[in-house]
């Protein structure tokens, strides 16, 4: 029988976010942003895998798991950056990852405040491609003006067992290999955010945000992540449903310093179906960054 998964990490409010911690110990730290429609608790497993390596902070970006709506109802990838830099300087410099919008928050974060972030891991980030796959298509249709807050409102009566169950086949390669727990914690979780005023205009406004990035002209966040000094790591899973692969190659031709790793039985969310395996890549990476001139690609 699979044994049991680690329980969450507890959270505090740091600043403005819910922020869940692992034990105080490794002077190195890390943190870790989730991406659309997740939470702290998507890096929970990672974070258990690296406790010996880096003292590590997932936090609930603003709107999201239990973090509260941002005062000036900006999410933006830019104010989500804003929040994620803001935790930086409470840690201090720090390994940075990132999944999907998580992803993209991250390369503006490194991007515009480099002194910040040691190292980069992205497993699946969410930058922008004009030829999206069927999911991105679903969440430029959730931006649309009113369609958006319709489609919200309507998901609210469908039952949250149907929904994460929906969910998880998309971003999990196997749904199977989802531990019963963690289904019925995400399920749980989605209860109680369903009760939260402001949970679906957050979900609403940061898909908003996301598509906002993909049709930006100047700037965009592959110009960012162009003048990226910090080594860097690319996960991508062969069996991705929202990311297509062609961006993972682009992202390895566009990063200074940058390793590619390719899974092929992983999904959109490689660190919670085979964390285990990032983790290996990312000490790897860390390693190299203490290093400091060690060869990054393979």
């Amino acid at each position: 029988m699979t044994a049991a998964p680690i329980p969450h990490w507890p959270g505090r409010m740091i600043g403005s976010v819910h922020v869940r911690s692992t034990p105080a110990g490794p002077a190195e730290q890390a943190v870790f942003v989730h991406g659309l429609a997740g939470s702290a608790t998507n890096w929970t497993d990672l974070m258990g895998e690296l406790k010996d390596l880096v003292t590590g902070h997932a936090l609930d970006l603003p709107g999201a798991g239990f973090s509260p709506a941002p005062a000036d109802g900006d999410y933006t990838i830019e104010g989500h950056a804003r929040a994620v830099i803001g935790l930086l300087e409470h840690t201090g410099p720090a390994h940075l990852f990132g999944n999907s919008l998580g992803g993209a928050v991250a390369v503006k974060v490194a991007a515009t405040r480099p002194e910040l972030v040691r190292s980069l891991t992205l497993v699946s980030p969410a930058l922008p491609d004009l030829l999206p796959r069927y999911g991105p298509l679903r969440v430029a249709a959730a931006a649309i003006p009113l369609l958006g807050e319709w489609v919200a409102a309507r998901l609210t009566l469908v039952p949250a067992e149907q929904r994460i169950t929906a969910s998880m086949a998309v971003v999990w390669a196997n749904m199977d290999a989802v531990h019963p727990l963690r289904l019925r914690d995400a399920i749980e979780e989605q209860r109680r955010r369903d009760d939260l005023p402001y949970a679906g205009k957050a979900m609403v406004a940061s898909a908003r945000g996301i598509v906002a990035e993909y049709f930006r002209r100047r700037h965009t966040l592959w110009d960012q992540a162009a003048k990226i000094q910090a080594r860097t790591l690319i996960i991508h899973g062969r069996h991705d449903r929202l990311v297509r692969p062609a961006m993972a190659r682009k992202a390895y031709r566009t990063f200074r310093q940058v390793r590619l790793v390719l899974l092929p039985t992983a999904g959109h969310v490689a660190m919670m179906e085979m964390p285990q395996v990032v983790a290996a890549e990312a000490r790897r990476l860390i390693g190299e960054t203490r290093l400091g001139n060690a060869p990054l690609p393979s």
